[in-house]
């Protein structure tokens, strides 16, 4: 156990977050039972190691990280190992990639049971259906999802600021005026290419190739995440990467799903599961018209976001596929979004965005519709800048 705390203390010492996430402040820490899932390269466990720093003591053996990679925990479950820390005066258990070991949904649950002083904080895979797939954990787990950085978080880390978030109501009725606290601060076009680029994951910072460590990444999703959580064999890892970059080359369009599958030799369900795998995982959305949803076939898919479009296909990359890209991503954490008419979305059933180029003059604009512009950094009325939709969290 003592080898265990001083892997705790040295991790905790030396975690570096210079942006502090805003979901730190919308978990429930009271809770005992809490999920937090996201995918690869978001910033999971630098998450766990920020909670312990702000709410224990580095000395305080209250609190203790353990990571399911660990070989330690290929002999010894978690339960018991958590009833060894309770029974010591441990209190809050921080356990990274939860999903490494077998049967953790039943350990998790003994360890509820069995403890009740106990709290327990874990990490996993979008991928995770934590619910659906884990009846036991139905009604004692609180569950979140991490994501990427926004590009107001983008933007607080290159500039030191901390500029706040705002609502999606605040930005369609109040736009004008939020821009006038944010302009005289910063520029938000000095940063917004940068951010599509290669701002979304948190290891922009480290001193590696981006587009390669984000390869290797989304190689990870694939190869560990959808086929060790999803049970699938294999032999059928090439299908779902071939399918994953068809679809990425593709562009955002609805997929000819009966070509695909005879294309990577499967079926069309098959096909539509993987799609939907592959959208677990945040490599892919699905867009669907109002009123529809999953197993039917989407009127469109596209990239989760706008930087993943660069790793796989840098040649050429649209601009306003980037954009629209950018818009779904942006809305995609607290809003439904649905494919509308003409070239629209539509937002939480009413709403109507399009994405436009500020710079086109024969724009036509309707009262109907709101217009999130690019190549601007100003709005007026229904006009707003695509930019400030990257301040939603």
């Amino acid at each position: 156990m003592e080898a265990f705390f001083r892997t705790h203390r040295y991790l905790v010492e030396h975690v570096k977050a210079p942006v502090r996430r805003t979901l730190m402040d919308e978990i429930n820490w009271s809770d005992r039972m809490i999920g937090i899932k996201g995918t690869r390269g978001v910033g999971k466990t630098t998450f766990l190691l920020q909670y312990a720093k702000e709410h224990f003591d580095v000395q305080d053996k209250q609190c203790l990280y353990i990571n399911m990679n660990n070989f330690y925990f290929q002999e010894r479950g978690i339960a018991d190992f958590a009833g060894e820390f309770y029974y010591k005066g441990g209190r809050v258990l921080l356990i990274d990639q939860v999903f490494k070991q077998p049967d953790w949904s039943k350990e998790l649950r003994r360890c509820y049971d069995e403890h009740p002083g106990l709290k327990i904080v874990f990490t996993g895979s979008s991928v995770m259906r934590l619910k659906e797939e884990n009846p036991e954990l139905n009604g004692i787990v609180k569950s979140y999802n991490l994501r990427g950085f926004s590009f107001r978080e983008f933007i607080n880390l290159k500039t030191g600021y901390n500029l706040r978030p705002y609502s999606l109501d605040e930005i369609l009725h109040d736009h004008e005026n939020i821009i006038k606290h944010i302009l005289p601060k910063v520029t938000p076009s000095r940063y917004f290419q940068d951010y599509i680029h290669h701002g979304f994951y948190p290891f922009f910072q480290e001193d590696r190739n981006y587009s390669e460590n984000l390869l290797k990444t989304m190689n990870m999703m694939t190869e560990v995440d959808i086929l060790l959580i999803k049970q699938i064999e294999l032999k059928y890892l090439t299908r779902i990467k071939k399918l994953f970059y068809q679809l990425a080359e593709g562009g955002p369009k609805a997929p000819n799903v009966s070509k695909l599958a005879k294309q990577i030799g499967t079926s069309r369900a098959t096909v539509m599961n993987y799609i939907k795998y592959l959208t677990d995982a945040r490599l892919l959305n699905m867009i669907y018209p109002v009123g529809e949803d999953f197993p039917k076939k989407p009127a469109k898919v596209m990239l989760h976001n706008s930087n993943l479009l660069y790793a796989i296909y840098p040649i050429h990359v649209e601009k306003q596929t980037a954009m629209e890209t950018f818009f779904v991503n942006s809305l995609w954490k607290d809003h439904k979004v649905n494919q509308g008419e003409r070239n629209t979305y539509i937002v939480d059933d009413k709403l109507r965005f399009r994405i436009c180029d500020a710079d086109a003059h024969k724009m036509r604009y309707t009262q109907d519709t709101i217009y999130a512009r690019y190549n601007t950094e100003i709005g007026k009325d229904n006009q707003i800048p695509l930019w400030l939709l990257g301040f939603l969290y």
